[in-house]
């Protein structure tokens, strides 16, 4: 295994002397996509606040590899909604060229949108700029808080399918915060249930047998991911609309998927 991306070691955040994340130990190699799931208020967005050196550590410690870049996409985009601001401005504030913004928004599907406006796009198409906004800095490691907010279910399956893509493309290391179990269990290598703790964490098909996992999200959710499962077996274009045809097309029509992610 090649030297971690991020280290945590016994990682401890505290409000008010209550510790909101609380002796997480966890490491990000290259080629690893884990995902941070737990109930609201777990310490999902601090730890990750934590990692990008936004939130100061009350113990414990966080390693970074030398020289690591990383690339941040936040759960919601802020902006003052008179401020005229179009897709090629907003790439260009992060500093590079305008072949670089281009390249980067190309990579996430949304290079046809370079002269709209950010205040027009949807859903789907912003977390994408968001997502070629964090590309354009070549990162070692992308950090995705909530990276499907806003986006309906077709383009959350979509988005998803692209982090995977882009994951392998670029060989980075990806931590991402995902309410949406039923696509993590398609999305991730590695699933970390945080109550404040870490809970369990292992393999997505595996984790929802964990007592632990049980505890947290209850019976119901945890039988319905035992049996989730979903081929691989085709693609998904911008709006999350299977595009390879014939057999994929044909095997898609029985994917093993309980209530097919729609719970």
């Amino acid at each position: 295994m090649t030297d971690a991306l991020v280290t945590l070691d016994k990682l401890t955040v505290e409000f008010d002397e209550r510790p909101v994340v609380d002796r997480v130990n966890l490491s990000v190699h290259r080629g690893d996509i884990i995902t941070i799931i737990g109930p609201n208020g777990a310490g999902k967005t601090t730890l990750i606040k934590s990692v990008l050196g936004l939130q100061k550590v009350s113990s414990g410690r966080v390693s970074l590899a030398r020289g690591l870049v990383v690339g941040y996409v936040p759960q919601h985009l802020a902006l003052e909604a008179t401020l005229p601001l179009s897709v090629k401005r907003f790439m260009m504030l992060t500093g590079r060229s305008l072949s670089a913004c281009q390249a980067a928004l190309a990579k996430t599907g949304v290079g046809h949108l370079l002269e709209a406006s950010v205040h027009h796009l949807s859903g789907g198409e912003t977390q994408r700029l968001l997502l070629a906004r964090a590309l354009v800095r070549e990162p070692d490691l992308l950090v995705l808080d909530e990276p499907a907010q806003g986006v309906d279910i077709n383009g959350q399956a979509a988005l998803y399918e692209l982090i995977r893509r882009l994951r392998d493309e670029l060989n980075c290391g990806v931590i991402m915060i995902s309410h949406d179990l039923h696509l993590v269990m398609a999305a991730t290598d590695k699933v970390i249930c945080l109550n404040q703790h870490i809970c369990c964490s292992g393999h997505p098909a595996d984790i929802s047998h964990d007592p632990a996992f049980i505890d947290t999200f209850g019976h119901q959710v945890a039988e319905s991911l035992a049996v989730y499962h979903h081929h691989h077996n085709h693609r998904h274009d911008l709006h999350g609309d299977v595009v390879d045809s014939g057999q994929a097309l044909a095997d898609t029509d029985h994917q093993e998927c309980s209530g097919h992610a729609h719970h």
